[in-house]
């Protein structure tokens, strides 16, 4: 569902300007009705400008009678033919400075909690590098005795969605680590099975040499000399002719 360029600029005009309830407004805006009814009591954005959802081209003054006379009715965006606004490319996260002081504590909560997390993975979650995360991991770290583990979710570094995808790649990662360590190394075809080789068919060098023929090396001496006799005998018959 599209929401309004500027949600709480739009709820404030919506709150000072109609009749619609709490409900209606957030539902349309994407905010939540306590944050809507904060936005009317001042305590929130007290110096927020409205803006109005007509001047825009979000809404109309007769969808927005509409739903005044049935509180039960939703909001419908009107639509438009403006371009829509381009989503941010991917790129260094930024993190307020009240916030920066937090990343080692967000680190020391994901390295106990979820210590299959890679320190890849913990270093982009958080916005920290590499070396800091391995620091605080070995407590090498200048603040390592000081620390106290905060989940990041719980201060804004990252969301839960963030941090449930990670943990799940790092799981699928360490599945096959250790179906990897449990399966032995084949060469060729990876999927053929490798075989052990009986140690009766084991054969040496030494007996491959003499025994290629089914016959020992005593058999072998026998066919020589035999060999040799012939020979001689052969000799002078072939002399007196």
């Amino acid at each position: 569902m599209a929401y309004p360029l500027m949600p709480k600029a739009t709820a404030a005009w919506l709150v000072d300007n109609t009749a619609l309830t709490f409900d209606q407004i957030a539902e349309f805006c994407g905010l939540h009705p306590l944050e809507v009814q904060a936005l009317a009591d001042g305590e929130v954005n007290s110096g927020i400008m409205g803006t109005s959802p007509i001047l825009n081209g979000e809404l109309t003054q007769e969808e927005i009678d509409r739903c005044e006379n049935n509180t039960n009715a939703k909001l419908k965006m009107q639509r438009t033919d403006l371009p829509k606004p381009r989503a941010r490319s991917k790129g260094p996260r930024y993190t307020p400075v009240t916030k920066r002081a937090e990343k080692p504590n967000a680190v020391a909560y994901l390295l106990k909690t979820f210590p299959m997390l890679a320190d890849v993975q913990i270093a982009k979650l958080v916005g920290s590098t590499k070396p800091t995360v391995d620091a605080i991991r070995n407590k090498t770290h200048p603040q390592s005795s000081s620390m106290k583990p905060v989940d990041p979710v719980s201060i804004g570094l990252c969301t839960a969605d963030e941090l449930e995808k990670a943990v799940k790649k790092a799981q699928r990662r360490v599945e096959r680590e250790k179906s990897g360590i449990a399966t032995p190394t084949t060469f060729g075809n990876p999927f053929q099975k490798k075989t052990a080789t009986p140690a009766a068919a084991v054969v040496t060098d030494d007996e491959d040499d003499g025994d290629e023929d089914g016959l020992d090396d005593t058999n072998d001496d026998e066919l020589e000399e035999t060999a040799g006799a012939d020979d001689a005998q052969a000799l002078p018959e072939t002399g007196t002719h």
